[in-house]
């Protein structure tokens, strides 16, 4: 079973039916653990990476596969032109030729290649439209490990980040890169308080231990093909294993009482809280609204209070790519 040409065996994943195709043909493989070729022609090639699968030749992981051999083993050349952390899963392009490693290099640098990911991380983060953030990255911010700073050395590093479901202490954010520095995504959210679940490097001991892996996906790639001018976009759902654990935070909120789902949803600002219950004092037949503000309803001339009551929950800021929903 394959959607969006990526194949799945998750079986308990909310799907499109228009995004599915059963492929009886496939080749033998390992889902989740083997590399498939997406699109490929003379110039480039187009894989989604597995997650613990490395993107290049790594020194002393030599009989380690990898994104290049695997794409040089079938199509006979293979240059790299990015790549994705070894624990991250996703849409990874390779070039084929010389040419076409420079032209894909240019078009990284100008920033005309869009890249979005999708993460799982600590905390409700902020609902609404996506947010900027801008920072100046170096290779080492004190502690040895790459952060925002300052120096002759430091490079602008920008991302998109917008919150697209809330699970209570764990948000599924998606990350639309400006720039491509190394662990950006996983740099940023951090710097915000809001850092990748299995993230070693950037992440507090608990976070890490809430994922089995890095929980980060790389989700779409779109470009001008540099020498068809055609546009190629490629979406990748959710790996099975990233899948399964948003789906189990998503059921621990479902899995509340009405109460504590309320409380939950006023918490994480979907909702507004309601107003202050009104009480009619003894020997008066005027309302009074009693609460933390003082009286927040006016009293109409007929003497008769009026408050507002909860508004409707307005949901999450988006509904991801996640799994095909």
């Amino acid at each position: 079973m394959r959607i969006d040409n990526v194949p799945t065996a998750d079986a308990g994943r909310l799907v499109d039916p228009a995004r599915v195709r059963y492929d009886p043909n496939t080749p033998r493989m390992v889902v989740g653990r083997d590399a498939v070729m997406l699109w490929y022609d003379q110039h480039l090639a187009v894989v989604w990476k597995p997650p613990e699968m490395l993107s290049v030749p790594a020194p002393g992981r030599h009989d380690a596969e990898n994104v290049l051999r695997y794409v040089g083993t079938r199509l006979g050349s293979a240059l790299a032109v990015h790549r994705l952390d070894e624990e991250t899963s996703g849409v990874m392009l390779v070039a084929r030729t010389d040419a076409a490693q420079e032209a894909l290099k240019a078009l990284f640098e100008s920033h005309t290649i869009e890249r979005r990911y999708l993460a799982l991380v600590r905390g409700a983060f902020p609902a609404g439209p996506s947010r900027e953030m801008r920072t100046m990255m170096v290779r080492d911010r004190g502690d040895g490990l790459r952060g925002s700073g300052d120096g002759f050395m430091a490079k602008p590093a920008i991302t998109w980040l917008a919150r697209v479901e809330s699970y209570g202490k764990v948000s599924l954010v998606e990350a639309r890169l400006e720039t491509g520095r190394t662990h950006q995504v996983r740099i940023h959210l951090a710097e915000l308080d809001h850092p990748v679940l299995g993230d070693p490097l950037y992440a507090d001991r608990h976070t890490a231990g809430q994922a089995p892996r890095l929980a980060l996906h790389a989700a779409r790639l779109a470009f001008r093909h540099p020498f068809t001018q055609e546009d190629l976009h490629f979406v990748a759902p959710l790996a099975d294993d990233m899948e399964i654990l948003r789906r189990r935070f998503a059921e621990k909120v479902q899995g509340r009482s009405s109460e504590q789902r309320e409380a939950a949803a006023i918490e994480l600002g979907e909702r507004e809280a309601p107003p202050p219950p009104i009480e009619r004092p003894h020997g008066t037949g005027r309302p009074q609204v009693r609460g933390r503000g003082g009286n927040s309803g006016r009293n109409s001339p007929s003497g008769r209070g009026r408050s507002s009551g909860p508004s409707k929950p307005s949901g999450p800021s988006g509904r991801g790519r996640s799994g095909g929903r």
